[in-house]
This record gives structure tokens, C-alpha cells and sequence, in this order.
């Protein structure tokens, strides 16, 4: 079983980066999913092409930021919402459909369609304030324990506005 996720990230990342679980980039979580590939077939670079048209839709995308919050157990996690944009959404259930071709399963079912609440985790002393913009130009395909490592992450494709 391959633990992957699609991710907006808010600060700037490079591609191939590697980081610990706990200390994520910001980011806004798109899709998360999980695949089992036939034992002769890597689905990630499927994936990786099915998911290039609708980044590119959305690349560019300028998002608002809303409300604190909290989620989890009691609100125990303390959440900037990003306010309703229609690239967004769209982004979300294309991906979702692409990974859904693929065979794959959404990690938890009622957090997608219209049960997606797109949002930034708040992380130590790092956060977005009520207000902020924030531009959809770093989307990444993660994956949660590369080399069957679940304690690292690792960015396995980056896509990121052109630069002119």
C-alpha cells in the first residue's frame, strides 16, 4: 500500500525535498489517498500525468484566507479555513476522479466532494492570518513514508508557476 497526498503548499519548497512528519511546510491539503499497485506497476508517474492538466488549471489561483478554526477531537487543531474559490474546489474533485481511475482510496471519504474544507494548519509559530492571500504556486504529489519510512516525507513531483 502506497500512503501518498496532494498538497498546495504556501511557502516556498523544492522539488525532491525530504522532511520530518512533524514539521510539514504550510500547506493546504487537496487530496489525501492511498494506493496498492500491481507488483509490476509504479502508479505514480500515471498519476503524475493525469494530474498535470488540472495543476495547470489552477496554478495561479489567488485564495483568501478566512476564519480560524478548529478541528480534530474537540477543535483541538488549530485551522486557518481558505475561503470557497471555485479553482479550488475543482481542483480537489479532479484529482480526486484521477485518483479514483487509478484504483486508488481517499484516506477518509466524508472529508472530500462537498465534505472538502480546504484549510492551513497552523504549525508551532507559522500561520496564515485571517485576511492574507495566498497563491496556489507550489502543488506537490507527497509521499508519506518513502522507502517505508513513516517517519519522513518527500515531495515526488512539484509543479510550480512558470517563471518568465
Amino acid at each position: 500500500m502506497r500512503n501518498l497526498i496532494l498538497v498546495a503548499f504556501t511557502e516556498p519548497v523544492a522539488p525532491g525535498l525530504v522532511f520530518p512528519r512533524d514539521d510539514w511546510p504550510l500547506h493546504i491539503t487537496l487530496l489525501r489517498f492511498d494506493v496498492e499497485p500491481p507488483a509490476s506497476t509504479d502508479v505514480v508517474p500515471h498519476l503524475i500525468q493525469r494530474a498535470a492538466a488540472p495543476v495547470a488549471g489552477a496554478l495561479g489561483a489567488v485564495l483568501r484566507i478566512g476564519d480560524d478554526a478548529g478541528f480534530g477531537v474537540q477543535g483541538s487543531i488549530p485551522v486557518s479555513l481558505v475561503d470557497h474559490h471555485p479553482l479550488l474546489q475543482g481542483l480537489h474533485e479532479e484529482l480526486l476522479d484521477a485518483v479514483e481511475e487509478l484504483g486508488g482510496k481517499v484516506a477518509i471519504p466524508r472529508y472530500v466532494l462537498e465534505g472538502y474544507r480546504p484549510h492551513i494548519s497552523h504549525h508551532n509559530s507559522k500561520r496564515p492570518k485571517p485576511g492574507d492571500v495566498v497563491v496556489l504556486d507550489h502543488i506537490a504529489l507527497v509521499d508519506m513514508a518513502p522507502g517505508g519510512n513513516h517517519t519522513i516525507r518527500k515531495i515526488l513531483e512539484l509543479w510550480r508557476v512558470p517563471t518568465a
